[in-house]
């Protein structure tokens, strides 16, 4: 049998249990984080991905959220427990290097960063096509550039400037996805005034083939299609390591989990397809909210989304280069990335971790300009798949370390999984099923983003057990060397 890991209490050290680093400032406020918790369920994913999930399911659409949204409310409770107990600006992945090791911290940190900055590289193109098209005179890449130099000037300046930018940006489209559900919910229940919308009606929900149109499994294909979209919920985890008091902050995010994903996302994909026929080909070709938009006639829907998609992107590169930035710097600590990521400057700003992620998310732009069918899809669709990847580390991470936590510290237990370990159990098979399926898709091109993940994700792993194996010979070579001394002076003390 092996021991359990212990809960260390030095600060600074790998696997250490305070809030992140001393490097790092308290310098985001309440307001800030309440925010960013809000914000992070509602990716750009939301607005311009749903149509396809839709055209898949019909209103069967509405079951695929639900299930993918009760398997993130399940993930998000178990990073909860863990983050409240021990604050880490590494978040999951500091957990799983005390519970897993370190091999398992060390490769779902590096995937989770890899992530991030190809996300950087994805928002800044989706940006810069939605500027181009209102000033042309900058081509795409110019825009992509202005978008990435200012926000990550942004970034560089404090953790307040990055929390202040991203409570107006999470603002903005909190306020617009909540408008849009209650002028579109007034609409469907007929009370909308000055509003003819005709194909609108809860009829919507089973007249056109019934409420699954396409067959049961339908839902499943939904529930490949938007999986993606909820990557995010878990940033509130990593910022919550600057603020004053981390533990109360890690408490109400978590505990607003459920509410947020059942408002902003079955509320708003509900509204959708109560307002206009899920076969409508309106759907397709606009968006599904700029089709819902204007079947209630409301004029520049279009420009109005565009809007609302750009507020998104630009909050998702924001939270991304943080994201990244911070996942960098907790690896730099922790000796598994070069030290100077886990450095700070006066202000407690992780400068090389940030500017390390950026260039890499350049770098990322200009494939995507020069080859997007090469370099660029292969490297979106080899972090396809990392989501899923971060969840099954959470929830083997929240096995081992409840029980760590209940040995050596049980009043850290301010959030506690739900039927631990049943549920814990419940949601790893869950997520084990949605892999597998993944494997049988080949329409949607998920099986080839499953594989290239896990090419990824080995070869990050095999890189992780070399250096652990390396360590630790060189941790024993002083210690066979002094094994020797010590048994040469026992010899002279016999002679």
């Amino acid at each position: 049998m092996t021991s359990q890991p212990t809960l260390p209490t030095d600060t600074g050290a790998p696997g250490s249990s305070s809030p992140p680093s001393p490097g790092l400032h308290a310098g985001l406020k309440n307001r800030h984080l309440s925010m960013i918790a809000i914000g992070g369920v509602i990716g750009a994913g939301l607005f311009v991905g749903s149509s396809s999930g839709i055209a898949t399911a019909g209103p069967g659409i509405l079951l695929s959220y639900a299930l993918v949204g009760t398997m993130v409310v399940l993930v998000m409770r178990m990073l909860g427990e863990m983050s409240a107990a021990n604050p880490s600006s590494g978040s999951f992945s500091a957990h799983a290097d005390r519970a897993l090791g370190r091999w398992a911290g060390f490769s779902i940190g590096w995937l989770y960063w890899f992530f991030w900055v190809v996300v950087l590289a994805v928002e800044a193109t989706a940006g810069a096509v939605i500027l181009e098209g209102w000033i042309p005179a900058v081509p795409q890449w110019g825009w992509a550039l202005i978008v990435m130099v200012v926000l990550t000037a942004t970034n560089l300046v404090s953790v307040g400037s990055y929390g202040e930018f991203e409570f107006w940006f999470a603002g903005i489209k909190v306020v617009a996805i909540a408008a849009f559900i209650v002028v579109g919910g007034m609409a469907v229940f007929g009370v909308l005034p000055g509003v003819d919308a005709e194909k609108a009606g809860l009829g919507n929900l089973t007249d056109h083939g019934g409420f699954l149109p396409n067959g049961p499994g339908a839902i499943l294909i939904g529930v490949l299609l938007v999986v993606f979209s909820f990557m995010g919920s878990e940033i509130a985890t990593l910022a919550a390591g600057e603020t004053e008091d981390p533990q109360r902050s890690v408490t109400k995010s978590t505990n607003s989990i459920i509410w947020r994903i059942a408002v902003f996302y079955l509320g708003s994909i509900f509204v959708v397809v109560a307002l206009l026929p899920w076969n409508d080909p309106s759907i397709k070709e606009k968006g599904s909210y700029v089709a819902a938009l204007d079947s209630l006639g409301i004029a520049h829907a279009g420009q109005i989304m565009n809007f609302i998609v750009l507020t998104s992107v630009l909050s998702c590169l924001n939270s991304g280069l943080y994201t990244a930035s911070r996942m960098a710097f907790s690896l730099g600590e922790r000796g598994d990335a070069p030290r100077s990521f886990g450095r700070t400057t006066s202000r407690g700003v992780p400068m090389t971790a940030i500017l390390a992620s950026v260039v890499f998310g350049f770098v990322a732009v200009i494939f995507n300009y020069f080859f997007p069918e090469g370099v660029f899809l292969f490297l979106v669709n080899s972090s396809g798949a990392v989501a899923l990847f971060v969840w099954l580390v959470i929830c083997f991470s929240q096995l081992r370390m409840r029980r760590i936590i209940e040995r050596e510290a049980p009043e850290k237990l301010v959030v506690k999984m739900w039927l631990y370990p049943y549920l814990t159990w419940a949601t790893i098979g869950l997520i084990l099923f949605v892999l597998a399926y993944m494997l049988t898709d080949t329409e949607h091109g998920n099986r080839e983003i499953l594989l290239l993940s896990l090419l990824v994700a080995a070869i990050v792993v095999g890189i992780s057990l070399v250096k652990e194996k390396i360590l630790g010979q060189r941790a024993g070579a002083p210690a066979e060397a002094a094994g020797v001394a010590d048994k040469t002076a026992e010899a002279d003390k016999v002679r």
